[in-house]
C-alpha cells in the first residue's frame, strides 16, 4: 500500500485537465480520481508515497491559481481509505452502522480518515461528489461502541471546517436492510 494521498478540488474544468496532467508528470502518483463533479468542478485525487504525493499536491496547488477550492494532503492514511475510493470495501456481516455525510470530497476522506483511526470498524460504502452535488459519505460497519467511537472521531474533525451535515448511527440494522446502492 502506498502510504499518503492528496487532493485538488477545482472551480474550472479545463485548469482541471492542466492540473491533472502537471500533477503525473511531477512526480509517480497513480490517479484515483480525475473527474468532474458537480456543480462543474473538478477533483483531482492521487495516492503513492509521501514524498511524490507531497511534491504533486504542491505543483497542483501552485498551478491551480484562483481555481482552486480545496486541497488535502495526507501522509499516512489509514489503509481502508485508498481500496475504499477505488470502490473495494470490506464484505462484513452488518453489525452496528454508522453513516457519515459531508458537504465535501475533502471533508468526507478527512472525516474517514480519522474515524478509521479512532476504532476498529469496517468500510463498507463510500461515494465522493458525482451524482451528490460534490458532497460525500461514507458507511461503517462493526461493534456499536466501535461505531460511536468512530462517529465521534469524524464528528470531531468536521467541527473544525464546519463540513459535516449529518450522521446517524443504526445501532441493529434489519437484517433486509441494503447499504450498497447501485448508480
Amino acid at each position: 500500500m502506498k502510504p499518503a494521498i492528496g487532493l485538488i478540488e477545482l472551480s474550472s474544468i479545463a485548469r482541471g485537465l492542466l492540473v491533472s496532467d502537471a500533477m503525473i508528470k511531477k512526480a509517480p502518483v497513480e490517479i484515483l480520481m480525475s473527474q468532474t463533479t458537480s456543480p462543474g468542478k473538478y477533483l483531482i485525487l492521487v495516492n503513492g508515497d509521501v514524498a511524490s504525493v507531497q511534491e504533486s499536491t504542491q505543483v497542483a496547488i501552485a498551478l491551480s491559481e484562483s481555481f482552486l477550492i480545496d486541497s488535502l494532503f495526507i501522509p499516512h492514511v489509514h489503509e481502508q481509505v485508498v481500496p475504499g475510493i477505488k470502490k473495494v470495501f470490506s464484505k462484513k456481516e452488518l453489525n452496528s452502522v454508522g453513516v457519515v455525510e459531508t458537504a465535501s470530497v475533502a471533508s468526507a476522506i478527512i472525516s474517514l480518515d480519522q474515524a478509521l483511526k479512532a476504532a476498529t470498524v469496517y468500510l463498507i460504502d463510500m461515494r465522493l461528489g458525482q451524482g451528490l452535488g460534490g458532497k460525500g459519505y461514507f458507511v461503517l460497519s462493526g461493534e456499536l461502541s466501535e461505531i460511536e467511537a468512530a462517529v465521534f472521531a469524524a464528528n470531531r474533525s468536521l467541527e473544525e471546517n464546519k463540513m459535516g451535515v449529518k450522521s446517524e448511527i443504526i445501532a441493529r440494522p434489519h437484517e433486509d436492510f441494503v447499504v450498497r446502492q447501485t448508480l
